[in-house]
């Protein structure tokens, strides 16, 4: 006897012919269902991809208190290409006189490795910025823990207005949760990000619309 799963089986000169099976009206309306949801899903998607492409262009020339520069990772004890683009950009804005301060964010990524945030002020002070003008915290992880962490430091020291700074396509996830944490903010994005080539820009963007997705489902259980 023939058996095969998933398939009608009939009997022919002692053999099988197999043929498709036949699925109910209602299993072809759960198909055509789904297949229609996972299309909406990723046409959402990918607008969603496109405005945070499309964000990333926006830069603006109003003047801050302070500049929040976004961490990133540190190398052994300097810090990274991607990470010093973003600090570049910051000591340049307080050097054009855009900005009074500024603030650096994140913790330690490995053991014996300084915090990024205490490497980007070592960084800062060689390139000519004053100790006093320079605020930094060393507890944050994640996007949301720097915007959160730099927030307590503008409240703190009379920040009212800040420019946050980082790479284009992070700037409209940073951008959202400064605006949901009650920071009055403006982009500033790196005109010199690392991400030049198409392959690391597509790359990026996946990584940030799964992030900024992320980052919408989670909103609403945020304190």
């Amino acid at each position: 006897m023939c058996f095969c799963a998933s398939l009608w089986l009939s009997r022919y000169n002692g053999g099988c012919i197999l043929q498709p099976a036949r699925f109910s009206p209602a299993m072809k309306r759960i198909a055509k269902t789904l297949s229609i949801l996972f299309s909406v899903i990723v046409l959402m998607a990918g607008l969603l991809a496109w405005r945070i492409y499309a964000f990333g262009n926006t830069s603006s020339d109003a003047p801050a208190d302070a500049a929040v520069v976004l961490g990133a990772a540190v190398w052994t004890t300097n810090v990274s290409p991607v990470f010093r683009e973003r600090i570049n950009h910051a000591i340049s804005l307080y050097h054009k006189g855009q900005v009074r301060k500024l603030i650096f964010t994140g913790g330690q990524g490995n053991p014996g490795e300084p915090t990024e945030s205490s490497a980007a002020r070592d960084y800062a002070l060689q390139s000519g910025v004053p100790a006093s003008d320079i605020l930094i915290e060393e507890k944050s992880h994640t996007t949301y823990e720097n915007i959160v962490y730099a927030k307590q430091l503008a409240d703190t020291n009379g920040i009212k207005r800040v420019l946050i700074v980082s790479d284009p396509l992070h700037m409209k996830r940073a951008m959202a949760i400064a605006s949901d944490l009650g920071l009055t903010a403006d982009p500033s994005p790196t005109p010199s990000t690392r991400y030049q080539g198409l392959k690391s820009q597509i790359g990026l963007l996946a990584h940030e619309t799964y992030y900024y997705i992320g980052y919408l489902l989670q909103r609403p259980f945020l304190s």
